[in-house]
């Protein structure tokens, strides 16, 4: 799916870990600049995850293709202006509440033609007997404000992952 994504353009990922999905992005887009937001403020994503990104990306971090915003997801969309993304990936707690505010948070901030992402679109992680919302906010969000499903992925060995772009 990533390589279906516009390439040399502005991307931000929200909810970051450990960085490995980002190197990806790096790798197959080439992006012009890529913004990633986290907060590590939890026991599982700490500090010292944080550490090792920036150490991960330090040169491109020093060359400027790559940008470190701490924040939560939400208070983090205030700091960039309106339409200056070409796609955002999101994947944060996939719970239903947070996942359709962050779309919210984040649909001015990608271009009119422009992507939101995600990953985690499934029912939940029935191991550890969690239920994700991902699905619901996302089919809520495009039926309000108009926006489909642009891709969506058919991994067998992971959660699956979408793509979602304005109707025009």
């Amino acid at each position: 799916m990533i390589q279906l994504l516009p390439k040399k353009s502005i991307v931000a990922e929200i909810g970051v870990d450990a960085g490995n999905f980002s190197q990806i992005i790096l790798d197959s887009c080439m992006p012009e600049k890529l913004h990633l937001v986290d907060i590590w403020g939890s026991k599982r994503y700490c500090e010292k995850k944080t550490l090792a990104v920036s150490k991960k990306f330090s040169k491109e971090l020093q060359e400027g293709t790559v940008a470190i915003t701490r924040a939560l997801s939400i208070e983090a969309a205030e700091k960039f202006k309106e339409s200056y993304f070409d796609w955002i990936c999101i994947d944060t707690d996939h719970r239903y509440k947070t996942t359709l505010v962050e779309l919210y948070a984040y649909i001015h901030k990608v271009k009119k033609d422009g992507y939101l992402a995600g990953h985690d679109y499934s029912m939940g992680n029935w191991a550890k007997g969690s239920k994700y919302g991902v699905i619901e906010a996302v089919a809520e969000f495009c039926v309000l404000e108009g926006w489909k499903l642009a891709y969506l992925t058919a991994d067998h060995t992971e959660n699956q992952s979408f793509v979602i772009q304005r109707i025009n």
